[in-house]
């Protein structure tokens, strides 16, 4: 199973630290002696804090997961097939407002930084994941769905932070440095929570979420350092964080409008295995939270081994275009392999080779952010968001209540639970084709 992504991002270096003074150095400078009257230095950002942030923001995501279908199955009384339609709206909720929200928290964060708009997003999180824990109705659950729709915006502006501290030469390892929180975050995410949801309550994971958000929230307030300085914000313009709005602002960066095409399909495909693999397993080979945790924790066990330690040698060695088109072919091919597979032992062997195919994450992520002024970092971050929440507004609907809520009930004149993840291969290797034609159209950029 491809591991999620933020913002189309995933995997590379377990390097965090570095001995040089530079940006991206975690080593905060000692403080001027006091009896001087200079003040102490502030904490210089560097990957290790805002690696730590996004971690505990990924593992509390992931604790949820499992047990999510769950709960909307208990709040509606229906079996798999036919809660997969509201699941689908309530998932498509919450890319609603991300889709919306996005933009503007990204431009928040050009003009006040990102320190506090990072603050504001993981507190309103630690809140509302209480609210879905004491849900009683599928309406209270929509309307929370909606709430952390808003707040989960936030990895926009994480990716801005990142951005602003990394060079040519840390970029892509940076990046990949994500992925490595999100294979960290799902190896233990995804067992604890459908450990907790079977052995106690299936609401438990959405408390100890809100609490692992609020320590989060803690850390940030205490430790986490601002990375974008004074001198280098720009004025907020709502009409540039209006979602179409702020995705224009990619057409001032050719290659990266180009390359933002690629990653739409590439993230409406990873979107609907995201959003259907859990009622997938359950309808298919009868896995419960359990076991899909279980899974889980395996895909973020991959993900370490490939994202936290062969992006920065692969992309150093092939360069960033041809690792996005070999990732590229392997997630089209761990797809088709999930669409067919016949036995449940299949699964581990398939997310093995699909871990591979998040290697095309940092390099687009590298790509684009080369080439974009440091100024326009949040913004920009804030349109590729905007695109990956228009595929998981899309996603949830074609994928989950569509395709696999369609070829699962009894009337289908055949039954046949992989079709999500047909299309998505077919939207993948469409992503291929299309990357192979921005490239031979911008070779120069290449």
């Amino acid at each position: 199973m491809n591991q999620p992504e933020p913002n189309g991002t995933s995997g590379d270096d377990t390097a965090i630290a570095s001995a040089q003074p530079d940006s991206d150095s975690p080593v905060a400078p000692p403080p001027q002696d006091v009896a001087s009257g200079e003040p102490p230095k502030r904490r210089q950002p560097g990957m290790l804090f805002i690696w730590v942030t996004l971690f505990i923001d990924i593992l509390g995501i992931g604790i949820v997961i499992p047990v999510l279908p769950a709960l909307v199955q208990e709040l509606s009384g229906l079996d798999e097939s036919g809660a997969s339609w509201y699941y689908g709206l309530i998932v498509a909720s919450y890319a609603t407002m991300q889709f919306f929200f996005a933009p503007i928290l990204g431009g928040l964060s050009d003009r006040f930084g990102r320190r506090p708009i990072l603050l504001v997003a993981l507190f309103g999180l630690g809140v509302d994941f209480m609210i879905q824990g004491f849900a009683n109705s599928l309406w209270l659950l929509f309307l929370a769905r909606l709430i952390s729709g808003v707040f989960g915006a936030s990895f926009t502006v994480g990716n801005a932070y990142i951005a602003d501290i990394s060079n040519d030469d840390t970029r892509a390892r940076n990046f990949g440095l994500v992925g490595a929180a999100f294979g960290l975050g799902f190896t233990f995410g995804p067992p604890l929570g459908g450990v907790l949801g079977e052995a106690i309550d299936i609401r438990v994971p959405f408390f100890v979420t809100a609490g692992l958000a609020l320590v989060n929230w803690l850390y940030g307030y205490f430790i986490l350092p601002e990375s974008l300085p004074p001198e280098k914000r720009r004025a907020f313009s709502l009409r540039n964080a209006r979602p179409l709005g702020a995705v224009g602002t990619l057409r001032r960066y050719p290659l990266v409008a180009a390359l933002a095409a690629v990653f739409l399909l590439k993230a409406f495909a990873q979107r609907g295995l995201e959003n259907v693999f859990v009622l997938f397993s359950e309808f298919r080979f009868d896995w419960n939270a359990m076991t899909v945790g279980l899974f889980l924790g395996w895909v973020g066990i991959l993900a370490i081994i490939v994202q936290g330690g062969l992006v920065r040698p692969i992309v150093k060695r092939f360069g960033e275009r041809h690792v996005l088109l070999m990732a590229t072919v392997i997630s089209a091919v761990s797809f088709f392999g999930y669409a067919f597979a016949t036995a449940a032992w299949m699964l581990p062997v398939i997310a093995a080779v699909g871990a591979l195919g998040g290697l095309a994450g940092p390099a687009i992520q590298s790509l684009i952010t080369k080439r974009v002024d440091e100024t326009e970092h949040g913004e920009v971050q804030g349109a590729l968001t905007s695109l990956q929440g228009l595929t998981s507004i899309a996603a949830p609907i074609v994928f989950t209540s569509g395709l696999f809520g369609y070829f699962t009930r009894d009337e289908a004149e055949f039954q046949f639970a992989g079709a999500p993840f047909l299309l998505g291969g077919i939207l993948i290797f469409a992503a291929f084709f299309l990357a192979i034609v921005v490239f031979r159209k911008h070779p120069e950029d290449a």
